[in-house]
């Protein structure tokens, strides 16, 4: 008899466990960006796996798809990218 409650709950619990980090919705949006890159990032985008790299001075965030997961560079709504310096 207690199988039978046991496993139903075990089953509910590792649902739950999976649902939290389906959408990546698990930090803050913008993470440790700065205001002014929230405000221009265009829509789409992971901003809360955002960061700037130094090698280029551009922010780049992380897509998972359904193939693979990349890093892509953060784009404006008018898709330019957003980066601390000017690019050659």
């Amino acid at each position: 008899m207690k199988i039978k409650l046991l496993v139903p709950l075990g089953l509910i619990a590792v649902l739950a466990g999976c649902a939290a980090g389906v959408n990546g919705s698990g930090s803050a949006p913008g993470g440790n960006l700065p205001e002014g890159v929230i405000a221009l990032a265009g829509p789409n985008q992971d901003l809360s796996t955002a960061r700037l790299l130094e090698k280029d001075g551009c922010y780049w965030y992380r897509h998972t798809g359904p193939v693979e997961t990349t890093d892509l560079p953060l784009r404006t709504a008018e898709g330019r990218p957003i980066c601390t310096r000017t690019q050659e």
